[in-house]
């Protein structure tokens, strides 16, 4: 399983407004530098964790985004399935679109089934706050210190 890039980056740019101090606010242009992410990717990014009230958007020349909830308040499970638009991991786990033969006797769907449900409970027992625990770290790394 492999999660889409958007996902990986809408992480980012939480973990990134995340080790903000104080509320200061950040720009797609310094998140852009720092992750090499286009700014026109990164928009759509923002405006898609703006739409799910995960980060606010201050319009403006001297505006940006910051969190909109507090770092422990957003889970990390809710985030992955909120950017992912679907988890079929083999073609038997759409319905409609399934034509494998082995479907109605096959085990392998099922330990897949296990297998994601086990994922999301871990990612579930993660908050924004556990990966932000080593803040100063990352700002350093993020040229934010």
């Amino acid at each position: 399983m492999q999660l889409k890039k958007y996902t990986d980056y809408a992480l980012r740019v939480l973990m990134f407004a995340g080790s903000k101090e104080g509320g200061a606010l950040a720009n797609k242009k310094e998140i852009s530098e720092v992750f090499h992410i286009s700014e026109n990717h990164l928009g759509k990014i923002i405006h898609e964790l703006s739409r799910l009230g995960l980060i606010e958007t201050i319009r403006g020349r001297s505006g940006g985004i910051r969190l909109a909830e507090a770092p422990r308040d957003i889970n990390i499970g809710s985030v992955v399935r909120a950017m992912e638009d679907n988890f079929h991991l083999l073609e038997c786990f759409d319905c409609g679109s399934s034509y494998c033969v082995l479907t109605p006797a096959c085990r392998l769907k099922q330990a897949l089934h296990e297998a994601l449900a086990a994922f999301f409970q871990v990612l579930d027992g993660y908050t924004l706050e556990d990966l932000l625990d080593n803040r100063g770290e990352l700002r350093k790394l993020m040229g934010l210190s």
